[in-house]
């Protein structure tokens, strides 16, 4: 069975679920597959297309997604998580979880009995990297020979990028401000897979060596949930890091633009780029419910 709490899960079957993705999306799969399915979704942060996508994905399988915000668990007063995987065991055919800490999606996964998937932690975004992934391959025909960079904060988004990139054959740098690099866990792992796939990692402080021969350029928020305190000396530390159409010049002739999203037009990307033409932001956000509509069916079909 398994869970999907990091891209590391999915290592070996990445193109398998991005394949199915495209044929969901393309309707060449079957109707309904996860009828009488049932999802919980469980949400410790506030959510547009997490929620969104998995709900009416799920839907469009044949199934059924139950909406949990930590007030209406017993979990938010103190129940053990173990308690909550084992009871909602019973009940329903998976569970999905953005949550404020990876270790306790962790200890959620290890009590229960049916697939757990990562909505989102500190740690990682497993979803977001896998609508990342259709979304470069719809623009630009493929990953292989093909460099993403990401910049800015070396945070939960970009540790995912950091693993999937190379299992699919891409390059990948990380911009970011010295003291806001990728966790060394991630890069560690991801240097390894791009060793087997005989693909580079960079990480710099250096805009100008990290956009070299780029086909994506990739940014967020420079204050995530749960950085809040952080805000002002972020905006200090990060304001170098902004992507601009100076910037984006740096970058291959048809480069494409991405953001995660929700975006700040002003600080982390200029409104001229992340609303011009080589943004593809939209198509972003609705393959987040593509490729999670392949991971609900690669995890709950029978």
């Amino acid at each position: 069975m398994g869970s999907l709490l990091s891209i590391s899960d999915i290592k070996d079957d990445v193109k398998f679920i991005l394949e199915l993705a495209s044929k969901i999306k393309a309707g060449e799969m079957e109707e309904k597959p996860l009828e009488g399915k049932t999802l919980a979704m469980i949400f410790e942060k506030s959510s547009t297309r997490t929620r969104l996508s998995f709900d009416v994905g799920m839907h469009q399988l044949g199934g059924r997604a139950i909406f949990l915000s930590s007030n209406d668990l017993q979990m938010g007063r103190g129940e053990p998580i173990s308690d909550t995987a084992k009871v909602l065991s019973r009940f329903v055919d998976g569970i999905m979880i953005r949550a404020k800490k990876h270790s306790d999606v962790e200890e959620l996964s290890k009590y229960s009995d049916v697939p757990v998937i990562s909505g989102l932690t500190d740690f990682e975004h497993p979803c977001q990297s896998l609508a990342d992934m259709l979304t470069i391959k719809e623009h630009l025909g493929d990953w292989e020979g093909k460099k993403i960079c990401f910049v800015g904060d070396g945070n939960n988004v970009c540790n995912s990028l950091l693993l999937i990139a190379p299992l699919l054959g891409m390059d990948i740098s990380v911009a970011c401000p010295k003291g806001y690099e990728p966790a060394e866990e991630i890069l560690k792992t991801a240097k390894e897979y791009a060793q087997e796939n005989k693909t580079e990692i960079t990480v710099t402080d250096d805009i100008g060596v990290a956009l070299e021969n780029v086909d994506v350029v990739y940014t967020d928020v420079w204050v995530s949930m749960g950085d809040e305190a952080e805000s002002a000396q972020r905006k200090i530390d990060f304001a170098p890091f902004q992507v601009n159409a100076d910037l984006m010049a740096l970058a291959n002739d048809g480069a494409i633009f991405m953001h995660c999203l929700p975006a700040i037009r002003g600080q982390e990307v200029t409104a001229d780029v992340i609303d011009g033409p080589q943004s593809v932001i939209y198509d972003e956000a609705e393959n987040r419910m593509h490729a999670q509509k392949a991971v609900l069916y690669y995890y709950m079909k029978d």
